[in-house]
């Protein structure tokens, strides 16, 4: 049991990561808009860069997983996170928006290998039935991580030029025009170096934790006669559900401050709205831990946040100002059990095929990609506002999900 805890605790320390450097998308998409001059199509890879990678890597990294074992992964996604936060370095110095997309993807790639062993670890690590509230807790450690990661990047990257900025389309020199864009580009330099070290450092306490090493064939109770992963329809559905739910969760906070810009809101007070969205994100795991399974099961308790998403999002599109913005931002206390809960509904009784299953569905985290460049592209068209509409069809997809589509064992044959 100690030993069950104590490897709990590394794999929220490493929860704790991802969501560090996972939410500073929400930071960084003005800050590039700003200092590389982007529009809102463009600023839209900065969430697309990240999160495509997930799709690249996830299949290779469930291929790297069979061969180092669980571990050895977890220390070779640190590794390759801190390579990707090091390119942050010459794309500052050359204000290269192109080399800090490539960072990005570099990021997303170490985050994809993590991702693909902690997710199966923290599920098999006790009764199936009980593994939202598990991945709840994670999602907690997760989400304080964001809301420090946000604060503290943003207080490194706008402080002392917010005055700067607020007049910057009214500067006519070009010459002081590029050196304020300069001295904004080298703000992120430090914040990454330092992100590059602590992640390498983790790489050490996760080699002398030494984590014991999980085989899922064992540790999955039901046996099962299928030898192909492709004859369990409810994976496949619940591949589709993560795509839509990361795609829903990244617009409802990277887009805050961006949204809240285009609403004449000042940056000193929009620069604590992605941080709210983070606390209802963790006010939604508080409560999902409290009655998820004890009261209600993983599926009915992702069919409600699916009509609570539905409904907030039309709220947010009727409304204006900040009733919108509140809107928006309650939309993340209703993404907290999503993943809890897709992820357990998606992989039971798979055996064999667990991490095979678990690659596909980090892969499906690409919706973190397509949606927001959809949101990107239609918010240039109209408005950011205008934009939300994109999130509408797949709170429509996770209610049929939870409600049908994850209760289909085998598929229908004629």
């Amino acid at each position: 049991m100690k030993k069950t805890s104590f490897s709990i605790f590394i794999i929220g320390a490493l929860f704790f990561v991802f969501g560090f450097v996972t939410w500073l998308n929400s930071v960084l998409i003005p800050f590039l808009k700003t200092a590389c001059e982007l529009t809102d199509t463009e600023a839209s890879l900065v969430p697309f860069a990240f999160y495509i990678s997930y799709f690249v890597m996830a299949i290779p990294s469930s291929f790297i997983l069979k061969k180092a074992g669980f571990t050895n992964g977890m220390a070779l996604g640190l590794i390759v996170m801190a390579m990707g936060s090091l390119l942050f370095v010459p794309a500052a110095i050359n204000r290269n928006y192109m080399l800090f997309l490539i960072g990005l993807f570099t990021q997303g790639t170490g985050l994809a290998l993590l991702q693909t062993a902690t997710n199966p670890y923290v599920t098999i690590l006790g009764p199936i039935e009980s593994a939202a509230q598990r991945i709840s807790i994670m999602g907690i450690c997760n989400k304080v991580a964001g809301m420090i990661g946000v604060l503290v990047l943003f207080s490194a990257l706008f402080s002392g030029t917010e005055h700067l900025l607020v007049h910057l389309d009214d500067i006519t020199n070009n010459e002081l025009r590029e050196k304020i864009l300069q001295q904004l580009s080298n703000s992120v330099i430090l914040p990454y170096i330092i992100m590059a070290t602590v992640l390498l450092g983790l790489v050490v306490f996760i080699k002398m934790a030494k984590l014991p090493e999980i085989h899922e064939e064992e540790a999955e109770n039901t046996k099962t006669g299928h030898h192909s992963i492709f004859v369990y329809p409810y994976l496949w559905f619940g591949i589709l559900a993560i795509f839509f739910y990361v795609g829903v969760e990244v617009i409802a906070i990277d887009y805050l401050i961006v949204y809240a810009n285009d609403l004449n809101i000042s940056t000193d007070i929009s620069k604590y709205y992605p941080v709210a969205a983070l606390l209802a994100l963790v006010a939604g795991y508080l409560i999902g831990i409290a009655l998820v399974p004890k009261v209600i099961s993983q599926r009915i308790s992702l069919i409600i946040n699916a009509s609570l998403g539905f409904s907030l999002t039309i709220l947010a599109l009727s409304t204006t100002g900040l009733v919108s913005i509140y809107a928006i931002i309650g939309l993340s206390f209703s993404h907290a059990i999503m993943w809890p809960a897709i992820w357990p509904l998606s992989i039971h009784n798979l055996g064999k095929h667990t991490k095979l299953a678990s690659a596909f569905l980090i892969m499906a985290i690409a919706g973190g990609a397509v949606l927001p460049l959809i949101y990107g592209v239609v918010a240039d068209s109209f408005s950011t506002h205008i934009a939300y509409i994109v999130m509408l069809p797949g709170y429509v997809y996770l209610f049929l999900f939870a409600a049908v589509f994850c209760k289909i064992n085998v598929w229908k044959r004629r």
